[in-house]
């Protein structure tokens, strides 16, 4: 079944004391460059860098630790295999993730520090879902997927319920949000709580290009797929395609999908360290990076901008901040 604003809720009493409770920002200098008003929920702020936690520890939490000795498995590029480690650790649960081997070397260590096993594969030739549905026979183990179920998305939509209840706070009334997408799990959940707490406000998939598969399929009407699976500096968004799941909602809800390239990304990237000071990876960036190439109208506008992770590779990083990339 497709999650529902009620799930949503529920997954907000459930991470309560586990999750954190990231702030909304709101920097006068983007506001005037803008014409608008941007507001910026900070989730690299979050429970292990990135908004996976959510949705993770939603789904994981119900698990019965005595029913499934086997623990977890998930297969992710790097911010879900953190936040389902560090959700498994929490419950007291063995997890394998399978991870890409060109993740950045900080998200598979991080993913190791909270005590799982790491596998990697090779995206251009592999098939993450093989490897793990073999691991998850082997250890009768729990697969716990990235976007494609009702759980994590109603987990990873708390940040969106989180968005619009502060907004709300202010007195604020927003016209459109932008969410950093790959599958599509974040976008489905904020657009179900955009669409009962913020319904005038119209949510948009950002995505980096060469991956805009969820800007095509909104196009279009139906799935469509990425002609590869790697070559962007925003690992975190190089999903194959929309999920099923994923997609039938945010057919539904979603306005049109934006695209950004990996130098409007990078640009986003530094304005977040030099005007907003906080440390954004290129795929948590590209709802800023939307804002900040123009591909929105803003001005007169509030703005919702979901920055969705801060994992990002310190070399990376620094080529980024140094324009030597």
């Amino acid at each position: 079944m497709l999650p529902e604003f009620k799930d949503i809720e529920k997954a907000a009493r459930r991470i309560e004391g586990f999750a954190v409770k990231t702030p909304v920002l709101e920097s006068p200098k983007l506001n005037a460059i803008t014409g608008g008003r941007i507001l910026i929920k900070a989730e690299c702020l979050q429970r292990t860098g990135s908004f996976k936690f959510r949705g993770a520890w939603n789904m994981i939490s119900k698990l019965d630790a005595r029913k499934t000795p086997g623990g977890v498995v998930a297969y992710s590029s790097g911010n879900h295999a953190q936040g389902v480690a560090a959700a498994a650790q929490i419950k007291g649960l063995p997890a394998l993730i399978v991870m890409p081997a060109d993740t950045p070397m900080i998200k598979q260590e991080n993913t190791k520090s909270y005590g799982a096993e790491v596998v990697t594969y090779d995206r251009a030739t592999q098939s993450r879902e093989d490897i793990a549905a073999r691991y998850v026979k082997e250890r009768h183990a729990v697969l716990v997927p990235p976007f494609e179920h009702a759980d994590i998305i109603a987990g990873q939509g708390t940040a969106g319920l989180e968005l619009a209840e502060e907004v709300a706070a202010r007195g604020i009334g927003l016209d459109d949000v932008l969410v950093c997408c790959s599958g599509g799990g974040l976008t489905a959940g904020v657009a179900l709580a955009m669409a009962e707490l913020q319904p005038q406000a119209l949510v948009h998939s950002v995505e980096p290009a060469g991956f805009d598969d969820y800007a095509r399929s909104l196009k279009s009407g139906r799935i469509e797929t990425n002609p590869r699976a790697s070559g962007s500096i925003c690992d975190a968004l190089m999903s194959v395609a929309p999920g099923e799941m994923t997609f039938a909602v945010n057919r539904r809800l979603l306005g049109e999908g934006l695209v950004v390239s990996d130098a409007e990304a990078a640009e986003a990237v530094r304005f977040a360290f030099e005007v907003l000071k906080i440390v954004l990876e290129p795929g948590g960036a590209v709802a800023l990076a939307a804002v900040l190439a123009g591909r929105i109208a803003t001005k007169g506008k509030a703005i919702g901008v979901i920055a969705s992770g801060g994992n990002c590779d310190p070399g990376l990083y620094a080529r980024i901040l140094t324009r030597a990339l």
